[in-house]
């Protein structure tokens, strides 16, 4: 059986995870619907999901699996690049979320420790365990900017409330260097990438509008939506039918990268979301990419409290790296 993908409608708004799914497929019962969920055959905005009483909101997407997502390997420690009293700066593996949903915040630690996320496992890491017994938020790590679950690369922490805010104003007034490596179909040439990109680009997916209609408003598209996104792409290397492209925000919109490479034609190897015009089937994928295959190479900032200019970069990680020699 085939992956089953359910988008939200207005209407189920406010419902269950639950409610939905037992709307959707006909014939399964609340407790069949429960069984589904603790088997790992579910995801939400394509992260796993085990909680039958989320609510969700219009454009959320469920999908059933036909196969269980394996339990997570355990990651012996995640690699620390910097660390001083005010910030973390941390290689993030692909396939764990940066930041826990704000529905699983008051989970019980056995439960979090289900579905580790970056940050769980970095203050495990530095001696603040998030898995205490007992429910509550407990210590945590400042959130100034996120990487997507299939991302890999370098992340940084605030660890205090003047770190937050220093490098909050950074990324603001966009001065933090944030380099990504990507790997896409075809031949693509050296540009900047300049849109407008709104939360729904009418099937629920985020994309862009053409910049006419953010100037003027428009019934479908009010002014306040839309928010310029900049990407300098550059060609790295030409593989047998794949660039390799070097990719600088100049603006940090959530999927801004793939959304702007896969608006060009060239979608980002193993991407599952946004690889498919509105309406349209998916483009089919013949890279064989172990995942997406995109990864944040360089990262550089002003330190928000010392004023220091700090800078770190890291190569393509193992799976990407062998990949790629199997394209050359």
């Amino acid at each position: 059986m085939a992956n089953q993908e359910i988008t939200v409608s207005s209407e189920q708004a406010g419902a269950t995870v639950a409610a939905v799914l037992r709307q959707c497929l006909p014939g399964q019962s609340w407790s069949q619907i429960r069984k589904m969920l603790a088997a790992r055959l579910v995801t939400l905005n394509g992260k796993l999901w085990l909680d039958d009483a989320r609510r969700v909101r219009a454009g959320d997407r469920l999908e059933v699996l036909d196969k269980p997502i394996a339990q997570p390997k355990l990651i012996d420690s995640i690699v620390i690049r910097h660390i001083d009293v005010h910030i973390i700066v941390v290689e993030k593996p692909a396939g764990i979320a940066t930041v826990r949903h704000p529905a699983e915040l008051d989970w019980a630690g056995a439960r979090r420790a289900l579905t580790p996320t970056l940050d769980d496992l970095v203050l495990h890491q530095i001696g603040t365990s998030p898995y205490a017994k007992g429910r509550g938020r407990g210590p945590r790590l400042r959130i100034v900017h996120r990487l997507d679950k299939g991302t890999s690369g370098l992340l940084v922490f605030a660890r205090t409330v003047e770190a937050e805010r220093g490098l909050g104003r950074q990324f603001r007034r966009h001065t933090v260097l944030r380099k990504y490596l990507a790997v896409v179909p075809g031949t693509i040439q050296t540009q900047t990438i300049r849109t407008i990109l709104v939360p729904d680009r009418g099937d629920g997916r985020r994309g862009s509008i053409p910049t006419a209609e953010r100037r003027t408003g428009s019934e479908s598209y009010p002014t306040s939506l839309g928010k310029e996104a900049i990407t300098h792409v550059e060609v790295v290397e030409r593989v047998a039918g794949y660039t390799l492209l070097s990719c600088r925000l100049e603006t940090g919109r959530t999927h801004q990268i793939r959304i702007h490479l896969a608006e060009r034609g060239h979608p980002v190897c193993g991407e599952k979301v946004y690889n498919r015009a509105p309406g349209r089937e998916p483009i089919e994928d013949r890279s064989g990419a172990p995942r997406l295959a995109l990864h944040a190479a360089e990262l550089g900032f002003q330190h928000p409290v010392t004023g220091e200019e700090l800078h770190w970069s890291m190569p393509l990680p193992p799976d990407l790296r062998g990949w790629m020699e199997k394209l050359r």
